[in-house]
């Protein structure tokens, strides 16, 4: 089967590539911020406020992949392509346009949100208390697509940096104010417990609370974003005055262009992330049935903030190890250089393995010390989460890794079909494990790692196919995963023998170094690296003079 040639669409715009790594990487990091916001957020609110604050962040999530990321970056492109031509007055124009169709949109999907507020929250969720939270939700919709055209329209001038610092600033942000928020309207909760005789209702105001400390947080991103708006539209002016558009384009073609480039992203990210939705409504059933309906909450609370995001953030760090090269990736296959574009694959495939199979088998081996050190209540049912679930963050960073491909070599057709299969196999492998065998929070974790399989098995079996790439199976994954299980091996009895007497924190450290110190040894006894590679390592000198003593190295 013959490659297939780029498509030249405005879509090829997005691979311009931004050497600052603050930049590079603001999307990623960003998104482990909040991540990591659950962790004190957990403390304040409880594992229950946190279940009843689930929903409510998930849908506002899953709107704004729409309004904010996928139409920043379609209107991104169009004001990019227009720049570079000298076009200002079409950019500006665009840009415009984008605004006006982003604030319809999120002022009806905010509207029907309101509207909708007790079915989401008594029929597509089972959590009626949630319904606070949900309708915090609706204003905070609405100033995500602000925020989402500004970004757009200062990445389409080329100010990536602003855009990257704002991501900064309302992930941080975030964190604070529903910290601050949730704990303030918790304890006024507490009144209403009292008042009412019942303890859910704290948990609730608290939920409340920590959604009107994300709307706080996009009220500072905005008003950051339009300062340098107002201070970056005075240099442009001049710029007006040397536009070189043969004619004008009408608000309506504008507005039209933005929406189509946009919704192939947007259905793809939607479906890709709907499924924490739905587990949530199957689990809750699920519980219900089991007659467990007074811990549901907290129990869901535990899993969407303790499991997920620790399982995010490993995941995070896997992603990051290849993030750079997926660029170099693409770049090659625009310049046609499919032999180089192959031969990166492999290198990315191989640094992807040697990154992710280590830290999935040491988070499942320390699962019992990392929850101790950041959790309290109940350690071992988080830490069984946590050993049966590992393996998510190799799957993930593999389905992150192909899907960017699919997505930067304009393969939207195959990217959404991986993406739609793998959510409908999850749904049905959900309803038969929850809603029917009953197995709770373990069915919601099968049926997640059978989605990640899929999905990234999927976008390998599209990206082998369309672009002719062999997969070298035994250097670029089978002895990585190997020299990581060896190690891994280790690192369990180190956790055995030191989690009680010296606690989580001393036990994680001495199981990640020894741990390490053996996965680089068994790495160069199966020449998966070399002394080239280990010299650019920290410490890589060591680990040389050990190999060549060794006989390993040569």
């Amino acid at each position: 089967m013959k490659l297939r040639k780029r498509e030249k669409t405005q879509s090829g715009l997005f691979n311009r590539t931004i050497k600052n790594p603050l930049v590079q990487y603001a999307g990623i990091l960003s998104y482990a911020i909040l991540l990591v916001m659950r962790i004190p957020l957990l403390k304040v609110i409880g594992d229950a406020g946190i279940g009843l604050l689930a929903p409510a962040f998930e849908i506002f999530f899953l709107i704004t992949l729409f309004t904010s990321y996928s139409m920043t970056g379609a209107m991104a492109a169009i004001i990019r392509y227009r720049v570079k031509r000298e076009q200002y007055k079409s950019a500006r124009k665009a840009f415009r346009a984008a605004f006006v169709m982003d604030l319809f949109i999120s002022i009806a999907a905010a509207a029907a949100l309101v509207a909708a507020s007790s079915f989401v929250s008594d029929i597509l969720v089972l959590e009626t208390l949630s319904r606070m939270a949900v309708l915090a939700a609706a204003p905070v919709v609405i100033l995500a697509a602000f925020i989402g055209t500004f970004r757009g329209y200062f990445s389409g001038f080329g100010l990536g940096m602003l855009t990257a610092h704002s991501q900064y600033i309302e992930s941080i942000s975030m964190i604070i104010g529903a910290v601050v928020c949730g704990n303030m309207c918790f304890t006024y909760g507490l009144k209403v417990s009292a008042l009412k005789q019942n303890e859910a209702y704290s948990y609730a105001y608290g939920a409340f609370g920590a959604m009107l400390g994300v709307m706080v947080s996009q009220l500072i991103t905005l008003i950051h974003l339009l300062v340098i708006y107002v201070i970056y539209s005075g240099t442009l002016r001049g710029k007006f005055g040397l536009d070189n558009s043969k004619r004008m384009e009408t608000q309506y073609s504008l507005q039209w262009m933005t929406l189509a480039n946009s919704l192939p992203l947007a259905v793809i990210a939607i479906l890709a992330n709907l499924f924490m939705l739905v587990d949530q409504r199957m689990f809750n059933y699920c519980m219900n049935k089991k007659e467990m309906g007074e811990v549901r909450t907290a129990l869901w609370g535990s899993y969407y903030g303790k499991f997920a995001p620790l399982a995010g953030i490993c995941a995070v760090f896997v992603i990051l190890s290849v993030y750079a090269m997926i660029s170099k990736i693409s770049n090659a296959y625009e310049r046609e250089e499919y032999r180089l574009m192959r031969d990166r694959i492999g290198k990315a495939v191989r640094r992807l393995s040697m990154t992710a199979f280590p830290i999935a088998i040491y988070l499942a081996a320390l699962a019992k010390a990392v929850v101790a050190c950041l959790y309290e209540g109940e350690a071992d049912t988080v830490a069984g989460w946590i050993q049966k679930g590992a393996a998510v963050v190799v799957l993930y960073g593999f389905c992150f890794f192909f899907g960017q491909l699919l997505y930067r070599m304009h393969m939207i057709r195959e990217l959404l079909l991986a993406t739609a299969v793998s959510l409908l196999v999850h749904v049905l492998i959900a309803y038969l494990f929850v809603q029917k065998a009953l197995l709770g929070v373990d069915g919601i974790l099968y049926a997640l790692l059978v989605f990640a399989a899929l999905y990234g098995g999927l976008n390998f079996f599209f990206i082998s196919r369309n672009l002719k790439y062999r997969q070298d199976w035994f250097g670029g994954i089978v002895f990585p995963a190997a020299a990581a299980g060896v190690s891994g091996v280790v690192v369990m009895i180190i956790s055995k023998l030191l989690l009680e007497p010296v606690g989580g924190a001393l036990t994680m450290l001495i199981g990640i170094l020894a741990g390490v110190f053996f996965y680089i040894t068994f790495l160069m006894i199966f020449k998966v690296i070399g002394e080239a590679e280990l010299s650019r390592v920290p410490l890589g000198f060591f680990f040389i003079m050990l190999g060549k003593n060794l006989g390993v190295l040569r």
